[in-house]
C-alpha cells in the first residue's frame, strides 16, 4: 500500500477510501502505520509527498531542504502556475530565511497580542449582531456558515486592516479559489481580480493613513529604516485577508460539527460556559482542525527524509490533521474530549511558519462558539452535519454549508 521510493507509483488516496475527502483520518492512520512519508495521488490529481505522524511533521516543518519560496526554487517544480511568480506572492508564507525572518519581524511589530486582545469587544459585538440577524423575525433555522462563521472573521479582519468598504462577497469568491481552486484558470482569475483592488487600497492608505493595521504596515520601519516594499505590502494584505478569515470559518464550523457528533461533550460544554470554552477550542483544533495539510513545500534537492527518497522539485505536504491524531503523542487520539490537555497540537503549524494569526482565530472561535451556545440553548444540526459540500483540496478542512436549527 505504501510508496516511499521515488520510482514507485503513487498511492491513490481514493483507492484507500472513497470517503477520503469527508473523513481522511483512517487513511492517514493506515499510511502512518506503514511509515512517515508517502508519495500519493490526491483526489484532485496531484502527485505529491505526504508527511504523516506528529514527530515526522514537526521534523518536516523545520527541515531547511523543504522550501516555501516559489520564486527561488519554482524552477524545480515546473507544474507551478505562471502567476506564482507574479505580484501577491512576496509574503511570509512563501518565503524562507533570511527573507522570512525580515518580513515576519516587520509585520509582527504591528500584529501584536495587545492589538488582537483589544479586538475582543468588537468580536463580541459583531457576533451578537450576526446572531440577532440570524434569529430575526422568529427564524428557527439557518446555514450557520453563511450567517455567522464566514461574516464574523471577514468583518473583523477587514476592521483590523481598515477596509470597511470591501466587497466581501467578491473577496470570498477570490479567497475560495486561492485556498481550494476549482481550476488553474479560476485561481489565476482570482489573483487577477484581487491584486488591482488591493493596489488601489494601499495607495489610498498611503495618502490618508488611519489607525488600522494596513496603515501601520505601510509606515512601519525597523531600527535600520527597513520597510515593506510595495509588492510585500500587497502580498501581506492579501495573505492577511485570506488567512485571517478562512481558518476561523472552519474552526467555528468544525467545532460545531464535532460537538454535534458528540452530544455528551456538547452537554458538558453547555453546563460550564465559559469555564470549558478555552479547552474546547483547543480540542477542536487538535481533533478536526481547520487546516488539514500545510501549504506545499518544494524539495530544494534530492532529500533523504525518514527513510524516503524525495526527488528535487517534489511537492511535500505536511499533514497536521494526522499529526494531531497520532497515538504516539495523544492518548486515544480519535476520541473528542474537551477536557483533554490538547497542548502540543500543530493545528497552526510549527517552527518559523507558526500561524501569525493564531491568537485572533482562537479569540474569534471562543467568542463565536460560546455566544452561540449561550444564546441558542437548543442549537442542533438540521440534517447531517457532514452534508457539505466539503471544501476541496488538501489545505483547508471544512464544509461550505452547515444547516442548524434551534
Amino acid at each position: 500500500m505504501s510508496s516511499s521510493v521515488s520510482g514507485a507509483p503513487p498511492v491513490k488516496l481514493l483507492d484507500l477510501s472513497p470517503d477520503f475527502v469527508a473523513d481522511p483520518y483512517p487513511v492517514y492512520a493506515r499510511l502512518r502505520e506503514q511509515g512517515p512519508v508517502h508519495r500519493v495521488l490526491t483526489p484532485y490529481g496531484e502527485d505529491l509527498w505526504l508527511v504523516v505522524g506528529h514527530e515526522a511533521c514537526r521534523a518536516a516543518y523545520t527541515d531547511p531542504r523543504f522550501s516555501r519560496d516559489w520564486r527561488t526554487h519554482g524552477h524545480l517544480a515546473p507544474q507551478l502556475p505562471a502567476y506564482a511568480y507574479g505580484p501577491g506572492n512576496a509574503h511570509v508564507l512563501l518565503s524562507d530565511p533570511p527573507d522570512h525572518t525580515r518580513l515576519r519581524r516587520l509585520v509582527a511589530r504591528e500584529f501584536t497580542p495587545r492589538r488582537i486582545e483589544a479586538l475582543a469587544p468588537r468580536v463580541q459585538q459583531v457576533t451578537d449582531e450576526l446572531i440577532d440577524a440570524m434569529t430575526a423575525d422568529g427564524a428557527r433555522a439557518a446555514d450557520v456558515i453563511d450567517a455567522l462563521a464566514f461574516p464574523l472573521p471577514m468583518t473583523v479582519i477587514c476592521d483590523l486592516l481598515g477596509v470597511p468598504d470591501l466587497d466581501r462577497e467578491a473577496f470570498r469568491g477570490w479567497s475560495n479559489e486561492v485556498v481550494a481552486p476549482t481550476s488553474p484558470e479560476a485561481e489565476q482569475a482570482a489573483y487577477g481580480a484581487a491584486m488591482p483592488y488591493l493596489t488601489g487600497l494601499i495607495a489610498a492608505k498611503r495618502k490618508a493613513p488611519g489607525e488600522d493595521l494596513l496603515s501601520a504596515m505601510i509606515h512601519t520601519a525597523d531600527e535600520d529604516g527597513d520597510r515593506l516594499s510595495e509588492d510585500e505590502l500587497l502580498s501581506m494584505a492579501f495573505l492577511l485577508i485570506v488567512a485571517g478569515h478562512e481558518t476561523t470559518v472552519n474552526l467555528i464550523g468544525n467545532g460545531l460539527r464535532a460537538l454535534f457528533h458528540h452530544p455528551d461533550q456538547l452537554a458538558l460544554l453547555r453546563g460550564d460556559l465559559p469555564g470549558l470554552i478555552d479547552g474546547a477550542v483547543e480540542e477542536v483544533l487538535r481533533y478536526d482542525g481547520p487546516v488539514e495539510g500545510s501549504t506545499p513545500r518544494i524539495a530544494r534537492e534530492d532529500v533523504e527524509f525518514l527513510g524516503a527518497h524525495i526527488p528535487a522539485g517534489s511537492s511535500v505536504v505536511i499533514v497536521m490533521a494526522d499529526a494531531d491524531r497520532d497515538e504516539a503523542r495523544f492518548e486515544d487520539p480519535h476520541r473528542f474530549d474537551i477536557r483533554r490537555d490538547a497542548r502540543g497540537h500543530i493545528a497552526f503549524g510549527h517552527g518559523i511558519h507558526f500561524c501569525l494569526g493564531a491568537p485572533l482565530a482562537r479569540l474569534e472561535g471562543r467568542i463565536a462558539l460560546r455566544t452561540l451556545l449561550e444564546r441558542l440553548p437548543e442549537l442542533a444540526p438540521d440534517g447531517s452535519p457532514d452534508a457539505g459540500p466539503w471544501i476541496p483540496g488538501e489545505l483547508i478542512r471544512g464544509v461550505r454549508k452547515l444547516a442548524v436549527r434551534w
